[in-house]
């Protein structure tokens, strides 16, 4: 499958995170096998296994399984790509983030934004596929206290959203969540989001300015263009997580929903470096890998969401990714949290 990448904007805000936390940035990266100098390179990606190497080195060097939470003093606009300018030009934050949803993948392609919206407002789910190494719970939270700062740095308003859900067990000491986030903070969730009022979301960004806006939309589409068009193994493994709760995908159903024949989408994949059931069981392990860390989820039915047909072909796959069955991954996981609450 085609490695999935984030932009050098984004991971400079990584960095200045570290640095700001006190540790020594130069050597994190080097052990994580990331280019520093390229921080400054507005081209420059970098894999998505490399920066939740990254997390996980910023986590024991610093003895604090809360860093994702420590929030820089000031935003540093300098260090804005095109998508956070054009935000702020929008007409309100939910304008904003809608611009967030439509070209996320300049930011990063292996994170998926979405909207929906209640009856009290709008749920921001964030959900981090993290490739071949598991995503650390710090880089969800980095993440998410990153896109809350900027929506109150952006519109001058101290927002906080009505709920915050993490899909993963609560720490030890959960008080700094609710402290940052301002409002009731809930764990072993089935998402990792914010819920923000529709009051908060109509909020108008300081800098508003709609003819910034078009131009700013404008660059974003050319960008994308630059950046080429969306691996095919990308969008087949979209397709696939949507169809695996009903059963094995058809790779005939997937090549269809591409609007190509099966021979095309083969040869595609093939251009890429995959085949059709090398992609599906990627994305299958790293579901697995998601639905294995949320104890509120029985086994029986995360072997259903993965289009598994009965729980034991579920534990042999996961003695093929993980060199362990279901339950054991799940008690690794959760002792390995425990360890670092």
């Amino acid at each position: 499958m085609s490695e999935r990448t984030t932009s050098a904007s984004w991971v400079r805000g990584i960095a200045g995170r570290l640095k700001s936390a006190g540790l020594d940035v130069h050597a994190l990266f080097h052990e994580a096998q990331l280019d520093l100098d390229r921080l400054d390179d507005p081209d420059a990606r970098f894999a998505t296994e490399k920066i939740s190497l990254l997390w996980e080195l910023a986590v024991a060097g610093s003895g604090d399984p809360q860093i994702g939470l420590a929030v820089a003093p000031v935003m540093q606009p300098a260090g804005f790509d095109v998508v956070a300018y054009a935000m702020m030009s929008c007409r309100n934050l939910l304008e904003g983030l809608q611009f967030l949803v439509r070209y996320q993948r300049i930011v990063s392609d292996d994170v998926t934004i979405s909207l929906q919206e209640e009856e009290r407002g709008w749920w921001v789910t964030i959900a981090l596929s993290g490739g071949k190494r598991p995503v650390p719970r710090q880089r969800i939270e980095f993440v998410l206290t990153t896109l809350l700062t900027f929506l109150r740095w952006s519109s001058g308003h101290a927002i906080r959203p009505l709920a915050v859900e993490f899909a993963y067990h609560a720490p030890d000491a959960p008080q700094p969540y609710a402290d940052l986030f301002g409002c009731p903070v809930a764990f072993d969730a089935m998402a990792d989001r914010l819920l923000f009022s529709r009051a908060d979301l109509t909020l108008p960004p300081q800098a508003a300015n709609p003819v910034l806006a078009d131009l700013h939309d404008r660059y974003a589409r050319e960008q994308l263009a630059r950046m080429g068009s969306v691996p095919v193994s990308i969008r087949a493994r979209e397709l696939i997580i949507k169809r695996l709760p009903k059963g094995d995908p058809a790779r005939a159903d997937i090549a269809g929903a591409l609007y190509m024949s099966e021979r095309t989408l083969q040869r595609r994949l093939t251009e890429e470096g995959t085949t059709f059931h090398q992609v599906v069981d990627e994305t299958r392990r790293e579901l697995a890998q998601r639905y294995l860390r949320q104890p509120q989820l029985a086994l029986a039915q995360a072997a259903c969401l993965l289009g598994f047909t009965d729980q034991s072909t579920f534990s042999r796959a996961c003695k093929r990714w993980f060199d362990l069955t279901p339950t054991q991954y799940r008690s690794r996981v959760n002792n390995a949290s425990g360890a670092h609450r």
